[in-house]
């Protein structure tokens, strides 16, 4: 009995997986308001009532999407702001991971940032609520940092978010510039990473004179 229960699991689970593969494959053309579910079942092979076992809506596929694309990069995100190695270093690793991350990924970057500030509701609360959280623990890690001596939590956190913001926007021009004429992707890539990497300088230039 319990391997059947283990087998019907597992088949649930990859219909499941089905489903968001095939809405994230269709959200690379569209945005998540103008996506219906009978796209989706179509593409995956199965019955519009087949959707509803696995989520209440298209936004609520939409905010399991905000947590397979985000929510395993915490760990990523912490280390880019670890205190291991000195400030350039730091700079240099942040930016490899960035572009590694939207070079294995894009189609996830794509999908965050398109919805970070699209029209369903839920699904900007998830992704704002990830971003939180991302904020929250750069924050904590900031704060080992002898650098981060006399700053007071609300300024720590304010610099956080910045790293975040700068994380994403460095996320985004990756993106672009994979989507560019192929010829030209490379040159354009390097263009973003020099641009990233001058960027968090200043951040951290700033940082370091904050409380001058």
């Amino acid at each position: 009995m319990s391997h059947t229960l283990g087998i019907r699991q597992a088949q649930k689970q990859k219909t499941r997986q089905a489903l968001l593969d095939a809405a994230l494959g269709l959200l690379e053309e569209q945005s998540l308001s103008s996506l219906g579910l009978r796209e989706v079942t179509r593409a995956v092979g199965v019955a519009p009532t087949a959707f509803y076992r696995h989520f209440r809506s298209t936004a609520d596929l939409g905010v399991a999407l905000v947590e397979e694309a985000l929510g395993s990069l915490h760990p990523m995100i912490r280390t880019t702001v670890s205190t291991t190695g000195d400030r350039e270093e730091r700079v240099v690793r942040t930016i490899d991971l960035i572009a590694r991350h939207v070079d294995g990924y894009p189609a996830h970057v794509r999908f965050i940032a398109r919805e970070r500030h699209g029209g369903v509701q839920p699904v900007r609360e998830a992704i704002r609520g990830q971003l939180t959280r991302f904020a929250q623990e750069v924050k904590d890690e900031l704060a080992k940092d002898p650098v981060s001596e006399g700053w007071s939590e609300d300024d720590l956190l304010m610099l956080a978010h910045l790293y975040v913001d700068q994380m994403l926007s460095t996320a985004s021009l990756f993106l672009e510039a994979l989507e560019g004429p192929e010829e030209e992707r490379p040159a354009r890539t390097r263009e973003v990473a020099q641009l990233a990497t001058r960027q968090m300088r200043l951040i951290g230039l700033g940082r370091h004179h904050w409380l001058d």
